[in-house]
């Protein structure tokens, strides 16, 4: 059942006439009964509000967009708005990884068919690797094929020096998602999420982690969480729980670098490179590193009025780029 809050929630926006809000608390109440064991009750309540929705001719999904896409006050600060028209293809990833970045975005366009099963899409996504390895590019994409906007959430104005400000803030990125549909972003969200075991970790830390943590169980909302991290083993075991895939990047492998290559280059004529030099000297570097050098590699060839790129500037280009210090570790042992 409804808590008090929840009902007074209901009350007050149902007489300001502000229906998003009012689905938005309402899909909590949902979300409540469902944990508890009231599924039937959880799915009615769920089919009520969507049948609402349609028939205001989705106003709320639609006109919503607008206020957030130029957020103002204390939610401008918080969050940055892009609508991105990236898709599968711009992406180079392991088979696998591939596979689950499918599946999601299966469930999220067959969201309805799952719902009449009592079944929910997968909708928290976390993405963890080395930079570059292509985690906020998954983001985007994940909103292109979508068709939805991109909402990152600035991590650098959300944590303050008090920590109950934190929390009131994450607050109000998580009552936005519950109007908006969107794709929502949680880049480097170690910051939030770091183990509650650490030696060196406050009262305070441990208090923002368990706001964040109860945001996430709490949500109802159809939006798509994304959290990205470079560190997962910062990150405390119960953020790992809250989510419904977790999705490890890895530096490309040798395919991988040829594809991200090919990629980069594809308006250029590429024939006659020699992958057996090229791929070798790739080694060690992310998808976004491989792809400056190609870059790199490129402008030289505009530059010097050549048709087509040389192997010899190509390989000179991935040479320049840093190595991960373990890559460069690993080499040697």
């Amino acid at each position: 059942m409804a808590t008090n809050d929840q009902m007074k929630a209901l009350v007050k926006s149902h007489a300001d006439g502000d229906d998003p809000q009012f689905y938005a608390v309402a899909m909590q109440v949902a979300a409540k009964a469902a944990r508890t064991g009231q599924t039937k009750f959880a799915q009615e309540l769920r089919d009520l509000v969507n049948d609402l929705r349609e028939r205001a001719g989705n106003k709320a999904r639609v006109a919503s967009i607008v206020p957030l896409a130029q957020p103002k006050g204390e939610l401008g600060a918080l969050l940055n708005v892009s609508y991105p028209d990236s898709r599968l293809g711009d992406l180079v990833l392991a088979e696998k990884l591939a596979e689950r970045l499918q599946q999601v975005l299966l469930e999220q366009r067959q969201r309805d068919a799952l719902a009449k099963h009592g079944l929910t899409p997968a909708r928290r996504v976390l993405l963890v690797g080395p930079p570059g390895t292509g985690k906020t590019s998954t983001a985007r994409v994940i909103a292109g094929e979508l068709g939805l906007p991109l909402f990152s959430i600035r991590l650098d104005t959300v944590l303050t020096k008090f920590m109950g400000e934190t929390a009131a803030k994450l607050r109000l990125v998580f009552d936005a998602l519950a109007v908006t549909r969107g794709v929502y972003l949680f880049d480097e969200v170690d910051a939030l999420g770091g183990d509650r075991a650490t030696q060196n970790d406050v009262g305070e830390i441990r208090r923002v982690l368990n706001s964040f943590l109860q945001f996430l169980e709490e949500d109802a909302s159809e939006s798509v969480i994304i959290a990205a991290t470079n560190h997962p083993a910062l990150l405390d075991n119960a953020l790992f729980r809250r989510f419904d895939t977790v999705m490890d990047f890895a530096l490309p492998d040798d395919a991988s670098v040829e594809s991200v290559i090919k990629n980069r280059l594809s308006s250029f004529q590429i024939s006659n490179l020699s992958w057996p030099r090229i791929v070798p000297a790739a080694r060690g570097l992310s998808h976004a590193e491989i792809s400056t050098a190609a870059e790199n590699a490129a402008k030289r060839t505009v530059l010097y009025n050549r048709t087509r790129i040389r192997t010899d500037d190509l390989i000179a280009a991935l040479e320049e780029r840093p190595r991960p210090i373990r890559a460069a570790e690993g080499a040697r042992s």
